[in-house]
């Protein structure tokens, strides 16, 4: 049987029909002077090879013929050419003049050798010299082409663009614009092709007054009309952030081609104007109609917001309907979109489901899983490419480490290191600047300085990682310091720099040493209007203490917009005004700006801090509402919210499955079982996300600690912080520290607790001093006591907690006069005592009460409920602790002064106001009195009602006469 090949020539184009036969197990075919014979034995030869097409005696039209279809064979699998043949099919269509087609089949092989190279260049040369330039630009070999065209002897508008288009291709706009510059001194015109190259590069570049000189040449040659210049110019007007000016391009444009509607549609959703951006695709569905990958490419990669979700599913669908979704580029624009909404399921559906993945591909589907804390995710996808694909850029590697910026996986992360190091990439810029965030992150800030030091080039990047990471872990004078330096060195200085050396600033004295000084510096360099600046100082000032700077700051910004209300909200929230947010909140709605996910979350936190779980409630369905409740930092705070309002149920029902949860999400319920007294649970909780594979990092240590300390398991605890340091590598910070001094002391191995202090791989801060002063007047040791005061007030002699807990230390010893001599130290000082204070809520309205507290309406009933109580717990056997009353006074008044303490006050309304079985909830802003713990126990068994008692450390749970917490807090 043969394979015949007709070929039909009409008088305008030349057309192919193959006329092929199922073939037989064994095809002849026969290729002398006159006809295509090629003897084929597939028995011997299951995969022949054909050759020997270009034969003398020929003419040029049928040998033309007969290599095409050879070719249109070997694409349909009938025969096979292997790689000598690709070089000859190179080699055939660059001698018929056809360079496109040569391209082709050089683009299409897997491995090319020097003759493949040397084939392609010979067809490039045939056609012309610049055809070879353009050759070389499109390689990526600039350089080479920049070399052939100075040697070329007459250079003309097409030889000069091409070797434009070469640089614009390489990344290298200022080539571009020193080439323009040249060719115009040279009197060379210009024309559309040049001028959209030389628009291009001035995007790029970023230089609007170079755009707009440009433009005036444009201009002047008349060409503002053509459609490729003015593609150009919409792109370049929307890289200077100017939308107006695209869009009244676009407007004027006589004729708009796909191009002209993918660059409008593309400026509007990069200057994130999405709802622009949708309502011009629309107009070009209708009017134009033409859509291609690149239209749906650029609306996806601005719907991964909450707001824009749902148009982003559509366009999915529509590239579906389209067969557009098999395309790579939509495929990867597709992978951001679900990353960006924090969606890494449908994300990885997407890659599952592509026919063709480029190297963009697999490192979008890794950034997904970095991003959205699936990191072992991410490295298993790293570790397929490195097995999987031959060529891996810096950008894998960039990624792959910055999956790696966790405690967690460090270890890997210096891995990669060495890598980098093995194949010079981490001389790398953007490599090296990974690498150093990788340890910043990690805590490890001696090696991040390290790889600083020995990168040969640093950018703006580079230092604003080394600054970010002193700030973030406590170095303030180093932040300073590197702050500094890049200023010394004429680096630029960008907002992210601002921001993150503003972040450095956490103490009323960072705030007069540098603060204030970066705030001046701020004014003086303009970046006072940045809203990400304003942002900042509104935190940092928060953070130092001064509450009313950050608020004069926000009432001076004319158009406020999302990122500085939620500062203020955050920093109102977190310092003592949780009021205030929740109003910051309520004004932020009705000014009309929208409520995103940071607003939500931070005013959940000042729900949480007040324990008024009615707005809590609310606060959720407004978030179910914006469909914001599945948002990481939403669900996350919502569950904190309901712990701490004491609903550890509602806290357990709003978690997600086990194998679901974030590391976050398994810390906050550690949290959240110790607050409550389930001590037993926080360990089991703890075991169980190890189990899952989820590492335990810094925070986790600091909830297990806390259960550990609040439930009495000291040599647990001793186990656990040590198994931190050696097992997990994770360095001890003073949390951890605060809370073994806060374990130690509690059981009343105080020298141990001592010990430790002198032992501390940091200095003690004033919450270590604090917490041992704390156990000193549990414990009764006035002498040790002494000097975790003495050290408290010489870190801050402001703190009215060292004077009272110290005077409180005195009067339990019987020091009545030293107790004494510390009041007027602080009434010398003005340092004044933050008074108890203890609420109810009831029907949307908090009752608060202070010690001995008339002013409430109810007062008279709630004293005479508070007789009743006393006569009924007396006769049930409470005896009064009066070492809990600690002025010196006769028993008889310190057990009166007992019964003015405030949460027996809030204990007595909510009984007068509350149905009879119903549960009461009663909350204090320090820690409850031990003979009022007593009261409540009494109460709980007398009455039969269980009480809820959240204090400042944690929630006491009373039923039938006992506490959760077991007599031990």
């Amino acid at each position: 049987m043969r394979l015949r090949i007709r070929s039909i020539i009409p008088r305008r184009s030349v057309r192919f029909r193959s006329y092929v036969a199922v073939p037989s197990p064994e095809i002849s075919a026969s290729f002398s002077r006159s006809k295509l014979c090629a003897t084929v034995s597939l028995a011997d030869h299951p995969n022949p090879n054909v050759s020997c097409f270009q034969q003398k005696g020929f003419s040029q039209i049928k040998r033309e013929v007969t290599g095409k279809a050879l070719h249109a064979l070997c694409i349909k699998g009938l025969i096979n050419l292997g790689g000598f043949y690709n070089n000859t099919l190179i080699n055939m269509y660059s001698r018929f003049g056809h360079i496109g087609h040569a391209r082709y089949v050089f683009d299409s092989m897997p491995e090319r050798n020097e003759s493949s190279w040397n084939n392609l260049m010979s067809g490039y040369v045939r056609v012309g010299i610049t055809s070879l330039v353009h050759f070389y630009g499109t390689y990526g070999l600039a350089s080479n082409a920049m070399r052939l065209f100075e040697e070329m002897p007459d250079k003309n508008v097409v030889s000069w663009t091409a070797l434009m288009v070469a640089f614009t291709d390489h990344g290298d706009p200022v080539a571009v614009m020193k080439l323009y510059l040249r060719m115009r001194n040279e009197g060379v015109g210009c024309n559309s092709n040049t001028l959209a190259s030389v628009i291009s590069s001035c995007g790029s570049l970023e230089d609007e007054m170079l755009g707009l000189q440009v433009l005036g040449h444009i201009m002047k040659a008349g060409l503002e009309t053509d459609a490729s210049v003015a593609n150009s110019l919409i792109s370049m007007f929307g890289n200077y952030g100017r939308v107006q000016e695209a869009s009244y391009i676009f407007g004027c444009m006589n004729e708009r081609d796909t191009i002209s509607w993918n660059s409008i549609i593309t400026v509007n959703v990069h200057n994130s104007c999405h709802e622009a951006s949708l309502t011009y695709f629309n107009w070009m569905r209708h009017e134009h109609g033409k859509l291609n990958y690149t239209t749906l490419s650029a609306l996806l990669s601005g719907c991964g917001s909450a707001d824009y979700l749902e148009y982003g599913r559509g366009i999915h669908c529509l590239a579906t309907k389209m067969g557009l979704d098999l395309h790579v580029f939509v495929g990867n624009s597709l992978i951001g979109m679900y990353s960006a909404a924090s969606i890494p399921e449908d994300a990885g559906k997407v890659f599952s489901s592509m026919g063709h993945r480029d190297l963009i591909s697999w490192n979008s589907i890794m950034v997904c899983y970095a991003e959205n804390r699936k990191c072992t995710d991410a490295l298993k996808i790293f570790n397929h490419i490195c097995y999987g694909i031959k060529v891996i850029d810096h950008v894998t590697f960039t990624i792959a480490i910055g999956a790696c910026a966790d405690p967690e996986f460090v270890s890997l992360g210096k891995v990669l290191h060495g890598i980098t190091i093995l194949t010079g990439l981490d001389e790398n810029v953007i490599v090296g600047n990974s690498l150093v965030t990788l340890y910043c992150k990690s805590g490890l800030m001696t090696e991040a300085r390290k790889v600083f030091q020995t990168l040969p080039r640093r950018d703006e990047v580079t230092w604003n990682a080394l600054i970010g990471g002193h700030a973030d872990n406590e170095e303030a004078e180093k932040a300073i310091e590197a702050f500094k330096l890049m200023r010394e060195q004429s680096m630029g200085i960008s907002y992210i720099t601002i921001a993150n050396v503003l972040g450095a600033c956490t103490t009323a004295i960072d705030l007069l040493e540098h603060g204030m000084s970066i705030h001046s510096y701020i004014v003086q360099k303009g970046f006072g209007s940045d809203e990400y600046v304003q942002s900042s100082l509104i935190s940092m000032y928060a953070k130092c203490g001064d509450i009313d700077s950050s608020c004069r700051i926000f009432d001076a910004i004319p158009n406020k917009k999302n990122a500085a209300w939620n500062a203020l909200i955050a920093a109102s929230a977190k310092h003592g005004y949780a009021e205030e947010a929740l109003k910051l909140l309520i004004n932020m709605k009705r000014d009309g700006i929208r409520l995103d996910q940071f607003g939500i979350s931070e005013c959940l936190a000042a729900t949480a801090q007040l324990a008024v779980l009615e707005e809590g409630q609310q606060l959720h369905g407004l978030a179910v509402k914006l469909g914001l409740d599945s948002d990481p930092f939403v669900a996350n705070a919502t569950m904190d919210m309901y712990g701490k309002c004491g609903e550890i149920e509602d806290a357990l029902r709003t978690i997600g499955q086990p194998i679901d949860r974030s590391r976050l999400s398994w810390n906050i319920l550690i949290s959240s079982f110790a607050k409550h007294g389930h001590f037993e649970k926080a360990i089991k909780t703890f075991h169980e996300m190890q189990e899952l594979g989820v590492k335990p990092d810094q925070v986790t240590f600091v909830s297990l600690l806390s259960a550990c300390s609040h439930g009495g398991l000291v040599e647990e605890g001793l186990r656990y912080y040590y198994s931190m340091t050696k097992e997990f590598n994770i360095p001890p910070r003073i949390a951890h520290c605060v809370c073994m001094i806060d374990l130690l002391g509690r059981s009343g191995r105080l020298t141990e607790a001592e010990t430790f202090i002198k032992e501390m791989p940091i200095p003690p801060s004033d919450f270590v001093w604090r917490s041992l002063l704390a156990a000193c007047k549990v414990h009764g040791n006035p002498e040790l006591g002494r000097k975790a005061a003495e050290n408290l007030i010489a870190l801050d002699p402001s703190d009215d907690s060292a004077y009272v807990l110290y005077s409180n230390v005195c009067s339990t010893s019987g020091r009545w006069g030293d107790a004494e001599n510390v009041r007027s130290q602080m009434g010398s000082r003005k340092v004044q005592k933050q008074p108890a204070c203890s609420w109810v809520k009831l029907k949307n309205q908090v009752s608060s009460f202070g010690v001995g507290d008339n002013s409430h309406p109810q007062s008279p009933e709630i004293y005479k409920k508070l007789d009743e109580l006393k006569k009924r717990i007396i006769e049930a056997g409470y005896v009064p602790d009066t070492s809990y009353a600690l002025q010196d006074t006769d028993e008889e008044q310190k057990e009166h002064n007992l019964w003015n303490h405030s949460e027996r006050l809030a204990l007595a309304f909510a009984l007068i106001n509350t149905p009879e079985g119903s549960t009461l909830k009663v909350f204090k802003n320090l820690r409850v009195c031990g003979d009022c713990h007593s009261v409540f126990k009494f109460v709980s068994g007398i009455l039969g009602r269980k009480i809820i008692l959240r204090d400042a450390f944690r929630f006491h749970h009373f039923a039938g006469g006992n506490c959760s917490c077991s007599d031990y807090w």
